[in-house]
C-alpha cells in the first residue's frame, strides 16, 4: 500500500466513525471526537454536552461502543474517554447541530443562521462563519453565508484553533448542508499587539530610573555591643 493510499483510507475511516458516533450519540449532545494511536491501542476522546448519556448505566453503553468500534471499524484495543463540553455555544458540531434541527423542524434557514450567529457571538467567540447551502429559494442549488467578527482563513492561527463542522440535513426540497467555523476567545494571533497609554508608560519608566537604595544590617556583633552599651548607660542613669 502507497503512502498516499494510506493516509487517504485514514481519512475516510475517519470520517466513517465521526459519522457514526453522530447519529449514535445525537441524544447526548455530541461535540467531536479525537482519536491518537498509541503503543498499547488507540485512544478515543469523545466531546458530549451530557456525558453521563455516553457512559451509560454502571458504563455499559461505553463499552458496546467500544466493541463496535473495535469489530466494525477495526480499531486495535479502542480506549474510550468522555469530555464534558463546558460551553456548547463555541463548538462547531453543537452549533451545525442546533441548525439543522431547526431546518429539520421546518425554521427559514435565515433565521436560523442569524440565531446562530448571535449566541456564538454572545460566547465572546472571535469570530465565526455559517454557510447554509441547498435549493434555498428555488430549484436551483445556492448557499448563503452569515458571517461576523474576526475570522482569518489562512495562516498558522486558523490551522490551529479554527474549530469547523459539516453536517447535512434531509428536507423536502432535497438535502441541506450546514457549514460553521468558529474562532474562540482564546486564539493568540502574531500580529496582536497591546498598546499601552502614555501615563502608564511615563510612570512605568519613571519607577525604573529611580535608583534603588540598599540597607545593610548591622552584624550580629555589632547589634550586641550596641545593646550592652545601652544596658550600661541605664544602670548608670
Amino acid at each position: 500500500m502507497s503512502v498516499v493510499k494510506h493516509f487517504i483510507d485514514e481519512s475516510i475511516r475517519r470520517t466513517e466513525i465521526d459519522e457514526f458516533l453522530r447519529n449514535e450519540l445525537e441524544r447526548a449532545g455530541y461535540g467531536g471526537v479525537d482519536i491518537t494511536k498509541t503503543p498499547l491501542g488507540t485512544h478515543i476522546v469523545v466531546y458530549a454536552m451530557r456525558p453521563g448519556v455516553v457512559i451509560g448505566r454502571g458504563g455499559e453503553s461505553i463499552r458496546d461502543l467500544a466493541k463496535v468500534l473495535e469489530e466494525h471499524f477495526k480499531l486495535p484495543n479502542p480506549q474510550i474517554s468522555v469530555a464534558e463540553i463546558e460551553i456548547p455555544e463555541l463548538n462547531a458540531y453543537v452549533i451545525a447541530s442546533r441548525i439543522a434541527s431547526a431546518l429539520r423542524r421546518g425554521v427559514h434557514y435565515r433565521r436560523a443562521g442569524y440565531w446562530a450567529l448571535n449566541q456564538v457571538m454572545h460566547a465572546d467567540a472571535l469570530g465565526v462563519e455559517i454557510v447554509v447551502s441547498g435549493k434555498l429559494r428555488g430549484r436551483r442549488a445556492k448557499y448563503e453565508k452569515f458571517r461576523t467578527g474576526y475570522l482569518p482563513k489562512s495562516g498558522e492561527p486558523p490551522l490551529e484553533h479554527m474549530r469547523k463542522a459539516e453536517l447535512h440535513v434531509q428536507l423536502k426540497p432535497g438535502i441541506f448542508g450546514v457549514k460553521v467555523r468558529i474562532m474562540p476567545p482564546s486564539a493568540e494571533f502574531p500580529d496582536k499587539i497591546e498598546i499601552i497609554p502614555v501615563e502608564e508608560a511615563a510612570e512605568e519608566s519613571e519607577v525604573a530610573a529611580q535608583p534603588t537604595v540598599e540597607t545593610e544590617e548591622p552584624p550580629a556583633a555589632e547589634a550586641e555591643n550596641q545593646k550592652a552599651e545601652q544596658q550600661q548607660k541605664e544602670a548608670a542613669e
